[in-house]
C-alpha cells in the first residue's frame, strides 16, 4: 500500500528500482565516474535527485570539493562516543553521534532567531550538506572504535566521498572503493515510505532539525524489519 508519493525514485515489482525515471544499469552507464573508475560516484546521483537533471563531471568535482570543505566532525561528538562501551551497537552508537551533532544545527540556530518560512528549506539544505558530508566520519570511528581495536584513520580530503569511506574504514584496494561507489549510488533512494524515511519526514514535519529528523530514521532503520535485516542475512550467512 503506497503511503506517501514521492519523485525522487519508484520500485516497481517487475523491473525494479527507477532513480529519476532511470534504471541502475542506465545510471552506471549515465553517470560520472572517478578517474579510472568503474561505477557511478554518489555526488552523481545526488545532484540527480536534487535536480532532476544528469550532473557533468565538473559538477560532480564541485559537490565532492563542497562536502570535502564540510567535513570537520566537532571534537564532542568523538568524546560522547568514547564515552560509551566499545562494545554498544553501532546503530546505537551512530544516533548518539548524530544526536550529539545536533549542536551545530543552522536551523535552529535560525528558528531560534526568527526566519520567515519561506527561508526555512535554505536552512534544512546547509545542515543536510553537512550531515552527509560529515556521516562517513563518524561511521567510520564507530568502526573502527568497535572492530578494530579504536585505531582510527583520518581522512583524506583528495579522495571522492565514498573512496574516503573506504579508506577511514581501512580498505585501500580499489575493488572496495568500487564497491562502496556502487553501494551507495544503488541505496540512495527507495522510494520514500519505508520506516527510515517515513520517520525523518515525520519528525522533520514538526520542525525539528534535519540532525533531530535523520537520528530518529536511524532508530527505525536499526530495526530487524528494516535495516538491521542487513545483519541478520550476515548471520544467516555465517551460520550456513
Amino acid at each position: 500500500m503506497i503511503g506517501l508519493v514521492t519523485e525522487t525514485s519508484k520500485l516497481d515489482p517487475d523491473e525494479g528500482i527507477r532513480f529519476r525515471g532511470y534504471t541502475i544499469p542506465e545510471l552506471r552507464e549515465k553517470l560520472p565516474k572517478a578517474p579510472g573508475g568503474t561505477e557511478p560516484l554518489p555526488e552523481g546521483i545526488f545532484y540527480l535527485m536534487l535536480l532532476g537533471e544528469l550532473p557533468t563531471q565538473e559538477d560532480v568535482l564541485n559537490l565532492g570539493n563542497n562536502w570535502a570543505r564540510r567535513a570537520i566532525v566537532p571534537k564532542h561528538v568523538f568524546d560522547v562516543l568514547d564515552k560509551m562501551p566499545a562494545a554498544t551497537h553501532p546503530m546505537t552508537q551512530f544516533v548518539m553521534a548524530i544526536t550529539a551533532m545536533q549542536t551545530e544545527s543552522l536551523f535552529a540556530a535560525a528558528y531560534k532567531k526568527g526566519i520567515n518560512k519561506k527561508d526555512y528549506w535554505d536552512y534544512v539544505y546547509e545542515d543536510s550538506m553537512n550531515l552527509i558530508a560529515r556521516l562517513p566520519r563518524v561511521a567510520a570511528y564507530i568502526y573502527r572504535r568497535k572492530y578494530k581495536n579504536g585505531e582510527h584513520i583520518e581522512p583524506d580530503p583528495k579522495l571522492d566521498w565514498a573512496a574516503n569511506l573506504a579508506h577511514m574504514l581501512g580498505y585501500e584496494e580499489f575493488d572496495m572503493k568500487r564497491l562502496m561507489r556502487m553501494y551507495m549510488t544503488i541505496h540512495v533512494d527507495h522510494e520514500g515510505g519505508n520506516v527510515s524515511a517515513h520517520t525523518t519526514h515525520l519528525v522533520g514535519s514538526a520542525l525539528s532539525d534535519p540532525y533531530f529528523a535523520f537520528a530518529a530514521g536511524m532508530t527505525g532503520l536499526a530495526g530487524p524489519l528494516h535495516g538491521l535485516a542487513n545483519q541478520e542475512v550476515v548471520k544467516w550467512i555465517f551460520d550456513m
